[in-house]
């Protein structure tokens, strides 16, 4: 992180700190409202809200109090996308599945040589741009997808699949990232217990889950049961190395399984996703320092960045073949769904950062690509959403839906 000069202001209260974060929420959900037929997602738009309030109010210091909170909307939004990931959605076109993850995480290796030796980047360095490059934006894809009724078409059946496990490999990319530094695994710190223990925890749960089902007629449905759930499930992710993220989307598998989420829970996933996410996505720009943004290096290395992660999408769509679009598979819906790096490439951009592996120059460059592969996506996704809808709703599958993506 940059040392930047003080500014004119001086550092305000916790309560000051959190007025403003809020009022910069504000402003770019109403600007959001505004730009909503142009398909800008929020978070682009807290995004460069967050830009403006790190370079002038309130440098990124001031919110580190609050760090906790914002990652507790992270961790509720992939909770969310678990609680939208069952067996049916998985268990369908597994072929296409697995063909367009092999090619959305193979296909960025390919640029390896270019990177470190076109960039002079460090072997960390370049192992963390590959994952950012092969993550999806899982959750604002699926909430899209979930917005617009087209969960469980073919087309977003397939996306479900390849969003869950694309992350995999991009996780992996990130933990030997950290460890060819000589850090720790896992974005949140070192990763004691190892990703076999993790995974054979995520088992055990599995068979416990099942025993509760048999011989339990309750379900847990209170909101500190599910929070216990979520934060628990967020720690043994990231104590194994599997990451705090892919242990809270484990933990809404689990609650999915156990029963449906309704009520006063519901309420409470919805208001921790819906203000504390918003804070994350401030807290990230803030941390964009305007000085790395002059640096001509740092444009040079964003565009580049930028044709790396569309072409690598692009290349997704030859994972569906023709059987797959015979059976109502729509291969540029896929393609589009999977270009945007959303959250995922934030998250390891930031934690990058955050360990000492890149520098600012390339932390702004990342979140570049980030900006834009997720407009970009979303806007060909809107696009190409718009005029499959009405068929879809003549054979039933896509209900009435008012609300546009909120994310």
């Amino acid at each position: 992180m940059s040392c930047r000069p003080p500014g004119p202001f001086p550092i305000p209260s916790l309560l000051g700190t959190l007025l403003i974060l809020l009022i910069g929420v504000l402003i770019a959900r109403l600007s959001a409202g505004r730009l909503a037929r142009w398909a800008v997602p929020a978070i682009v738009l807290e995004l460069l809200v967050g830009f403006a309030l790190g370079n002038t109010l309130l440098p990124f210091r001031a919110v580190a109090p609050f760090s906790g909170l914002m990652e507790l909307g992270v961790l509720t939004l992939f909770f969310q996308v678990g609680l939208e990931v069952r067996g049916d959605l998985l268990g369908s076109r597994r072929g296409a599945i697995l063909r367009t993850v092999a090619l959305s995480s193979l296909t960025p290796l390919l640029a390896f040589w270019p990177l470190r030796s076109g960039f002079g980047l460090s072997l960390p360095a370049t192992l963390l741009v590959l994952a950012a490059l092969s993550a999806t934006g899982t959750g604002v894809t699926l909430r899209v997808l979930a917005q617009r009724g087209a969960l469980r078409t073919p087309s977003g059946r397939v996306l479900v699949g390849v969003s869950v496990l694309d992350d995999l490999p991009a996780i992996a990319l990130f933990s030997l990232a950290s460890a060819s530094a000589g850090q720790g695994l896992g974005l949140g710190g070192a990763g004691s217990v190892g990703p076999l223990s993790g995974l054979a925890l995520a088992l055990l749960s599995w068979v416990a889950v099942g025993w509760w089902i048999r011989h339990r007629p309750q379900r847990p449905s209170g909101a500190l049961a599910i929070l216990l759930l979520l934060i628990g499930s967020a720690w043994v992710g990231e104590a194994c190395g599997l990451t705090s993220l892919l242990g809270a989307l484990w933990g809404g598998v689990l609650m999915a399984r156990l029963g449906s989420v309704q009520g006063q829970v519901q309420q409470v996933l919805t208001v921790l996703s819906e203000v504390f996410l918003p804070l994350y996505f401030l807290g990230v720009g803030l941390r964009i320092d305007a000085a790395s943004l002059l640096r001509p290096g740092a444009w040079s290395l964003a565009a580049a960045l930028i044709a790396l992660a569309l072409l690598s999408k692009l290349a997704c769509g030859l994972g569906i073949g023709r059987g797959d679009r015979a059976a109502g598979v729509d291969r540029w819906l896929v393609v589009w769904g999977l270009m945007p790096r959303g959250l995922p490439g934030l998250v390891f951009a930031t934690g990058a950062l955050n360990g000492g592996l890149i520098g600012p120059p390339l932390f702004s460059a990342l979140v570049l690509m980030v900006v834009v592969t997720t407009v970009v996506g979303l806007l060909l996704l809107e696009r190409r959403l718009t005029p499959l809808r009405p068929r879809a709703a003549e054979a039933g599958v896509i209900p009435a839906m008012r609300n546009g993506p909120k994310v």
